[in-house]
């Protein structure tokens, strides 16, 4: 942990489509830099549009982790993120280089820069897990994911029905210590493990939600309902990934529940829903510095903010 102390850090953080992936690769060209994922869900295989995935011509040379690690099957956890993404710090900056996480996820990057213990031993009552583990069989996943929705609300909505062993967990970490899982991790001593810089990127609402308007067509442009057709055709169901906003929208559209255009205007009001979301949560939560890019970029002025911050040198500087 006193290792961890010294590592530089940047993390770029704000809501979708606010320019957060272009900053991320500019600031790591000027700072020696390599950039990590924040995305929970560009983990994923062959989900590239709907989570506006980097491409290779965009990351001009700028290497990337955390993209492309899982199958859209495989369930993937906070702890498990917290734990690679370490790793990748340690890694980056041992070779020199400056790790910069760059995305959305707020609860996941919280989780990485802060001392978070994820213990499946801490908080267990065997008894009740196997007690809850058969209600899940006799009555079916969304028996007990009800019962999270109740005791647990935050983690019902952020942990998928089908998923029942994190339900299991999430309220049996209820039972024994009378506290959610999200007052949990909030009780424990909120400790920054690296230096870090926390840049915000913020926007003039009209104008985030006509670029998230606009970058939904563009993706419906590029072929999305091809991919989100290729996972529907795979009999992807159920998994994590597939609640993702830009899946789960388009699979109720091939279930036949909804038509096409009813789709696009709810996947639209679901990524404006959630940018607002993102906005507050990173408000709220993190001792971020705010940069408005309603006119434009600001780069040379994240630019030197995050270098004496951090008391880096810049290839400009």
């Amino acid at each position: 942990m006193g290792e961890s102390a010294a590592e530089k850090v940047i993390v770029i953080v704000g809501p979708t489509a606010v320019g957060k992936t272009k900053l991320g690769i500019d600031l790591a060209k000027q700072l020696d830099g390599e950039v990590i994922s924040g995305d929970s869900m560009q983990i994923y295989r062959g989900m590239d549009i709907g989570t506006a995935k980097v491409t290779q011509e965009e990351m001009d040379g700028v290497i990337h982790h955390m993209i492309d690690i899982r199958d859209p099957e495989d369930s993937f956890s906070v702890a498990e993120f917290q734990a690679l993404v370490r790793g990748h710090i340690r890694d980056i900056s041992a070779r020199g280089r400056l790790p910069i996480i760059v995305g959305g996820t707020g609860l996941y990057i919280q989780a990485v820069l802060y001392d978070y213990i994820f213990s499946e031993e801490q908080d267990s009552d065997p008894e009740l897990r196997r007690q809850l583990e058969e209600k899940a069989e006799a009555e079916g996943a969304e028996a007990v994911h009800r019962m999270l929705q109740e005791a647990d609300p935050e983690s019902a909505a952020r942990i998928h029905p089908n998923n029942v062993r994190r339900v299991i967990r999430a309220l049996e970490i209820y039972a024994v210590t009378g506290r959610t899982m999200s007052e949990g991790l909030e009780r424990q001593e909120q400790k920054l493990l690296y230096r870090a810089a926390l840049i915000g990127l913020t926007m003039e609402r009209e104008k985030l939600y006509d670029r998230i308007n606009r970058r939904i067509d563009l993706m419906m442009q590029q072929g999305l309902l091809e991919e989100v057709q290729a996972l529907f055709q795979r009999g992807i169901r159920g998994s994590q990934s597939i609640q993702a906003i830009g899946y789960k929208e388009l699979y109720a559209y091939l279930d036949g529940h909804i038509g096409l255009e009813e789709a696009v205007e709810a996947l639209k009001t679901n990524s404006r829903r959630y940018a607002k979301r993102q906005f507050t949560w990173f408000r709220n939560k993190l001792d971020v510095e705010w940069f408005d890019v309603t006119n434009g970029g600001k780069t040379e002025e994240i630019l030197r903010y995050a270098a004496g911050k951090l008391q880096l040198k810049s290839n400009k500087m």
